[in-house]
């Protein structure tokens, strides 16, 4: 195998059903938020909006619909990556049960009564016991596999499997390595938030200020972990897919270090502004802004370059490069948008939004990929090799169609009438923002189909 090489070994036994839980649990979450979806439309319906008899559903709706795709999507999917280093049984299922009961007890917060509803960023919250204790269990359950995963790759594990590889060679290396700044960097985002806890006045009342602040540190470094990953993503995407990239393994180590860096300054911001002061604030939104994409950008250019010089190769991997390459070209169109960012208009989740779809994509391409290896059916056929330009293409008008609208000062986080369209273009860009929204609703809908019935069991031969 050449040294660039860069794909991981899917470990059997006791890793790879913990591989598999993390990932059923990462695929219920998008069921969940589509069954939220559903939720959301009919209580905006007549009829059946008079069924629910509790204010403002639609926001109660959406922050679970929220809460399960960016959160719990995401942090059960690097259980699936982790466990792929897990070479011990160390709090490793206790992890996952804390995460799926969680999950489950924050999904089911709403039917129990009002959830007033706050749209804060990061982590949007119902100010409801139910769903606060849901989300602190999921929380304990991500930290236990942080600190699992961290004792095993560091301590209990053999340490000789992470600076070597798996013996077939030195591209495994570097996305072991990078999984491991991905663990680094979630320990500091575990830090900040109970930093920003401890940090705030005990007289604090709660409120969208005081879960705003609560979550504005861990969940800025947390993003780091998003792209660390993703990077591992990629790189794994690439070499599946036929490209043969041309970069040493280890420069990928120093641009995994690269990537992980502005993260590891954290203790220093709290160190020397005041938690929810105006300094604190900006100093998180710099270290994001500047340093996201570090590495992102160099490696996102060696795989395009890949890329091109492969271009006339037949890959059997339709649907992993489909959706390699979206998950590129939607990490870069987020981030050239955030530079366009100038008020607290619908300019931001249209940054953000192609940062995390970016992220989103990337892992249903490794999800396809990982299908046969843990023991189920492979995936192919049409709706496979077409999902990922379905779901990447109504993101991208999802994501534009956000950014137009900014241009013409449509604010966040309104509805209807608040927004204020008056102007046909106004009209026309939000008009965007719904097709795409619908067009990328359809993919996850496909990708979700394809996925179940690859995990249907084999019949006995």
């Amino acid at each position: 195998m050449p040294k660039n090489d860069f794909t991981l070994e899917v470990p059997q036994g006791h890793s790879r059903r913990l591989i598999i839980g993390w990932l059923s649990l990462a695929l219920a979450s998008l069921v969940i938020a589509g069954l939220f979806t559903i939720l959301i439309v009919l209580s905006r319906t007549p009829f059946f909006h008079q069924i629910i008899p509790w204010v403002d559903f639609f926001k109660t709706a959406l922050v679970v619909h929220v809460d399960m795709t960016v959160l719990v999507w995401f942090l059960a999917f690097a259980g699936v990556f982790w466990s792929l280093m897990s070479r011990g049984r160390c709090c490793g299922w206790l992890a996952l049960v804390l995460a799926i009961i969680g999950t489950f007890v924050m999904s089911s917060a709403p039917f129990f009564g009002e959830g007033y509803p706050l749209m804060n960023n990061y982590v949007p919250v119902l100010q409801q016991p139910i769903f606060l204790v849901g989300l602190a269990i999921f929380g304990l359950g991500f930290t236990a596999l942080v600190l699992h995963s961290l004792v095993n790759t560091l301590f209990i594990g053999d340490k000789a499997y992470l600076v070597e590889g798996d013996g077939r060679s030195e591209g495994a290396k570097a996305l072991r390595f990078g999984l491991l700044t991905a663990m680094l960097t979630a320990l500091f985002a575990i830090m900040a938030l109970v930093w920003s806890y401890v940090g705030f006045s005990f007289g604090m009342e709660s409120g969208q200020s005081y879960y705003e602040m609560l979550f504005w540190g861990g969940g800025h470094v947390l993003q780091f972990t998003h792209t660390q990953l993703m990077l591992v993503a990629w790189l794994w995407l690439a070499t599946v897919s036929g490209m043969t990239l041309s970069i040493n393994p280890r420069i990928v180590i120093i641009l995994f270090v690269l990537g992980m860096a502005p993260a590891l300054l954290t203790p220093l911001i709290y160190f020397a502004y005041e938690v929810g002061s105006a300094h604190h604030i900006i100093a998180f939104t710099w270290q994001m802004q500047y340093g996201g994409g570090l590495a992102a950008l160099p490696l996102a250019l060696v795989i395009l370059w890949g890329l091109v010089k492969g271009a006339s190769v037949t890959t059997t991997a339709p649907a992993e490069r489909s959706a390699l390459v979206f998950s590129i070209l939607l990490f870069g169109v987020g981030g050239l948008i955030g530079f366009m960012i100038r008020d607290s208009n619908v300019t931001i989740p249209a940054h953000y939004h192609g940062s995390i779809v970016a992220v989103t994509i990337a892992y249903m391409g490794i999800t396809y990929h990982l299908m046969p290896r843990l023991g189920f059916r492979e995936v192919s056929g049409k709706w496979a090799k077409w999902q990922p330009t379905i779901y990447g293409s109504g993101q991208i008008l999802h994501v534009l169609g956000l950014a137009w609208s900014g241009g013409h000062g449509i604010a966040r986080k309104t509805a209807g009438e608040a927004q204020g369209l008056e102007g046909f273009q106004q009209v026309a860009a939000m008009g965007l923002v719904g097709l795409g929204g619908l067009i990328a609703i359809i993919g996850v809908v496909i990708f979700l189909v394809v996925i179940l019935v690859a995990m249907r069991p084999m019949k006995s031969q």
